[in-house]
């Protein structure tokens, strides 16, 4: 949950960090959060792992090591499950990403969001392009082809022109995943509070179609409003997501979904925030049963993302509704 510095667009559960990092003390709060949690996923095998943050790069590949050690220990993993990494360029040294894909990472998510140095700056990234690229030459240098280049547009200032140089400079890095998303102004947020000038909606509209038309005429499918991938390289873990299917959240801020066998009640959990209320057994903040009638909301909120959409088949098996509730 801890950055170097809070990006002024960020709404995530992220906290800038203030002296050391506490490895051990996480990494043990984790697991300890992960064992009261097994009851919940007693008999379930599990089909990808995703390090979100905050940074998770902020965490050395021997730390990963003991987390995925202990992951292992507790969980029925799936042969081959996709273990998703997000890193930040700023805090990836040279070659670093090999002790990673030594330790069982095998996917990663590089948040690069744009080349352009001003851009960048207004930001607030803590990385330049140069950091970008060593980044993208130290996957392929581990052979780690399966990574994801996280890119914004829309950004303060931003011209069509550096738009789609952007898409040109990611394509470049011959990445297996590129999520293109539109800057947003989210509440609680330092650029919500003082709005940088961004470009019109017919600006970032001309941006969205030429990135689409870079995309797909280089090999990208967009199968999700914002995600394109190679043929067959689509994120595991975000589909399930977007399938409303099940996933376990530990860690400070992390947000649950379950369907408990026995009911058929879904549930979302969510952590504590605060990684130092977290660090000190404040663990579970909210802990709360869908109601039947946001059931089908939630449902379509997710798969309406998806190019393919939903089956009725599909609904009813992940709502547990009858598809009459949403006939007529």
């Amino acid at each position: 949950p801890w950055c170097v510095r809070k990006c002024p667009y960020c709404d995530f559960n992220s906290h800038t960090l203030n002296g050391e990092l506490p490895l051990d003390a996480y990494t043990e709060a984790l697991l300890a959060d992960l064992e009261r949690d097994l009851p919940l996923v007693w008999g379930r095998t599990v089909h990808s792992i995703y390090f979100g943050g905050g940074t998770p790069s902020l965490f050395p590949a021997r730390q990963m090591e003991l987390l995925l050690d202990g992951l292992r220990a507790r969980l029925d993993l799936a042969p081959g499950l996709e273990v998703t990494l997000e890193a930040n360029p700023g805090t990836i040294e040279r070659d670093s990403f090999q002790a990673y894909r030594d330790v069982g990472i095998n996917r990663v998510s590089l948040g690069a969001q744009t080349f352009d140095p001003a851009a960048l700056t207004a930001l607030g990234r803590i990385h330049g392009p140069g950091d970008i690229e060593r980044s993208i030459e130290s996957l392929h240098a581990a052979g780690l082809e399966n990574f994801n280049i996280d890119l914004m547009f829309g950004l303060p200032g931003q011209s069509l022109e550096s738009a789609v140089n952007d898409v040109d400079c990611a394509l470049a890095g011959a990445p297996a995943h590129i999520s293109h998303y539109q800057l947003t102004l989210e509440p609680n947020t330092a650029f919500a509070a003082n709005p940088p000038e961004l470009p019109d909606e017919d600006s970032c509209w001309a941006m969205q179609e030429m990135a689409a038309e870079r995309l797909g005429s280089n090999g990208f499918v967009p199968y999700e409003v914002s995600a394109w991938c190679r043929e067959g390289m689509a994120s595991r873990h975000n589909l399930n997501y977007w399938r409303f299917g099940d996933y376990l959240g530990i860690g400070a801020g992390a947000h649950g979904k379950l369907t408990l066998p026995a009911t058929g009640e879904v549930r979302r959990r969510i952590k504590t925030r605060h990684p130092k209320r977290y660090l000190a057994g404040e663990v579970l903040a909210q802990d709360v049963a869908v109601p039947a009638r946001d059931l089908a909301f939630e449902y379509f909120l997710n798969a309406l993302r998806l190019r393919d959409g939903f089956t009725l088949d599909a609904f009813e098996a992940r709502t547990g509704l009858s598809r009459d509730a949403v006939s007529g």
